[in-house]
């Protein structure tokens, strides 16, 4: 058996990543059903940009998207903190990229929070909220395929 090296099996195991799923299906016109763990989502386009304005577009979900998160993660820094959550309140505006590809060029995201809350309470608060996971995957994208089905 020359030439051959003895394996020894490895004990660790490789972490498994967690999958999540959703489904989009064509209701009407520009309008999509989005299917979430038993929840629905009704995506379309404003009438000007020839949907039936049923619901809000992909875009206006991407940007709330980010300010539900942010405001997700600063409702949890008060919970931890014993703080109360009254006042606290996200405001997202977005603005388009003027170049191509089309996409969202802008993002900004104001946190209004309860009034009595110290300046250092303030700044603790910043430092978590910027840091939600929709704005962590902003900062270090994901890998991304579209592919066709079989």
């Amino acid at each position: 058996m020359t030439g051959t090296a003895q394996q020894t099996p490895s004990t660790a195991r490789p972490s498994e990543v967690e999958v999540h799923s959703l489904d989009v299906t064509h209701v009407h016109g520009d309008a999509y059903t989005v299917e979430v763990r038993g929840h629905q989502l009704l995506v379309d386009q404003p009438t000007q940009a020839g949907g039936t304005d049923t619901a809000p577009t992909p875009t206006e979900l991407f940007a709330a998207s980010l300010a539900t998160c942010v405001a997700f993660y600063a409702g949890r820094y008060l919970k931890r903190h014993g703080l109360h959550h009254a006042g606290l309140r996200v405001h997202a505006e977005f603005a388009m990229s003027t170049d191509r590809p089309a996409r969202v060029g802008s993002v900004r995201v104001v946190i209004s929070l309860p009034p009595a809350l110290s300046e250092q309470r303030r700044a603790a608060l910043l430092a978590v909220a910027s840091h939600c996971t929709v704005h962590n995957t902003l900062h270090e994208p994901p890998e991304v395929s579209v592919e066709l089905e079989p």
